[in-house]
């Protein structure tokens, strides 16, 4: 048996930290899921954890850092509180499971992300040696413990990617693309329902691949529609993030348009607008050819809010490149747009092109376009001013205990901004409802607004949400 180990059957306190994007944070709910059905028990104080496991992410340098931080962060912990064992678990194991055995002594096992059933086994220091390259995915009856808030949730309906894009590593240690089986998605999606929770996140490196692997036309739209066909005792809201734009097809455009409860919301992140840019990221396309698929859904899905990301600094970009750039992304308007500096990894396939790009000028880059959304979004915003929207009522505000926060169907859970709530009319607000909402002020990024009557009973949305 390991040092520190648990003995099998006896239950040990697990610590958990999730670092990185919501794919990981489903991760880390499988790996919970799977801890407490053996009998294992949570907890959120790192000191009083008996095991501690940190979900790291890799997938650029801020990120790896972190990850490393935080190791390090938790490894304090077996010195001065009552941890015995240390895990590391995710991305930064399956890009460097070598070097972390070598350069941290601090940790004691390491799961990759193909191997996230055997979390159990490895704190009680009977796991035997996996293969981390063999494909995993769960599926509707895997353990799961939701560790977001109860009125909304990720699924996850693919993992692993067959783009190849220059910038990208994820293929590497995620493994080529496959779907989950369509009645999985469904079942685990209606027994969330059930359970209460309001808004389904459907996630993936690409989810509008969905169903090709399995010889499913259209996947995406057909899955769409039968979720939104899920009957409920209350409101719902079904959104999918990260689509590939050449894979956003009018069938899916009218699938969104066609069904109140998809969240009139699209996650496409296109990375560059210059034709050669695209071509060394090996994406194709170019500004011209995403304006026209960004004109054709807005004319599909009036309304519909579209969030990007871009990628500044990849290496060959010119002067004019990101001109052609910033002009993309004042035509486009976006009503949300993530911008990112280059990060050169060693194992992506960009890391041996010419043209790097020096960190000031990256810096600076990012710093312009970032200023060009943010007008784009504070007009925006302004016009939003006295209409009336529904609203997905989240809680007390982080920042004061005199307002509340919310989202817009247009503000998806952790990466856009919030609409505070500092006034309402008739019952108090409570988390989970979805309600009417009168927006009165607009910020750069975030809204503020007053709760219209609650168009449910306040006592069947505590039942429901609370």
């Amino acid at each position: 048996m390991e040092s520190g180990a648990a003995p099998r059957g006896e239950s040990v306190k697990v610590g958990f930290v999730s670092l990185g994007c919501p794919k990981n944070l489903v991760d880390s709910e499988v790996m919970m899921g799977e801890l407490v059905s053996r009998g294992h028990q949570l907890t959120h104080r790192p000191d009083e954890a008996d095991v501690l496991v940190v979900n790291t992410c890799s997938f650029i340098d801020p990120a790896k850092k972190e990850s490393i931080d935080t190791i390090l962060e938790m490894a304090e912990y077996k010195k001065v509180g009552r941890a015995q064992k240390l895990i590391v678990a995710g991305c930064l194991v399956a890009r460097y499971r070598g070097d972390i055995q070598k350069d941290l002594p601090e940790v004691d096992a390491v799961i990759g992300v193909n191997e996230l059933q055997r979390i159990a086994d490895v704190c009680e220091g009977v796991a035997e040696p996996a293969n981390p390259f063999e494909p995993y995915l769960y599926h509707d009856l895997t353990p799961r413990v939701l560790s977001t808030p109860r009125h909304y949730a990720y699924v996850k309906i693919a993992e692993g990617c067959d783009h190849p894009c220059t910038f990208c590593v994820i293929p590497q240690y995620r493994g080529a693309f496959r779907s989950r089986r369509f009645e999985s998605v469904v079942s685990e999606a209606a027994r969330l329902f059930r359970q209460g929770v309001r808004e389904i996140n459907l996630i993936g490196q690409d989810t509008t691949c969905f169903g090709e692997d399995l010889g499913l036309q259209d996947g995406l739209a057909v899955l769409l529609a039968r979720l939104a066909r899920i009957e409920t005792p209350h409101e719902k809201w079904i959104r999918f993030l990260y689509a590939y734009p050449n894979k956003v097809t009018q069938r899916l455009l009218d699938t969104l348009a066609g069904h109140e409860a998809l969240v009139k919301y699209i996650d496409m992140p296109l990375q560059h607008s210059s034709a050669g840019v695209l071509r060394r990221m090996k994406r194709g396309a170019s500004g011209e050819i995403f304006l026209k698929l960004i004109e054709r859904i807005r004319r599909t899905i009036p309304g519909v809010a579209i969030r990007t990301s871009m990628i500044v600094g990849f290496p060959g970009e010119t002067e004019r490149d990101f001109d052609t750039l910033c002009q993309f992304v004042q035509e486009a308007r976006f009503d949300r747009l993530g911008v990112f500096s280059y990060s050169d990894e060693d194992t992506s396939a960009s890391f041996g092109l010419d043209g790097k790009v020096d960190g000031r000028t990256i810096y600076n880059r990012r710093r312009r376009l970032l200023a060009i959304q943010r007008r784009i979004s504070r007009t925006r915003n302004r016009a939003l001013v006295g209409q009336e929207t529904q609203v997905l009522v989240e809680g007390i505000s982080k920042e004061t205990g005199l307002l509340w926060e919310g989202r817009l169907p247009s503000q998806a859970p952790e990466i856009d901004g919030v609409t505070l709530i500092n006034d309402y009319e008739g019952a108090p607000p409570q988390p989970g409802q979805i309600r009417r909402l009168r927006i009165t002020e607009a910020h750069d990024y975030d809204l503020v607004g007053t709760l219209l009557q609650a168009a449910e009973p306040a006592d069947r949305l505590v039942n429901i949400a609370v």
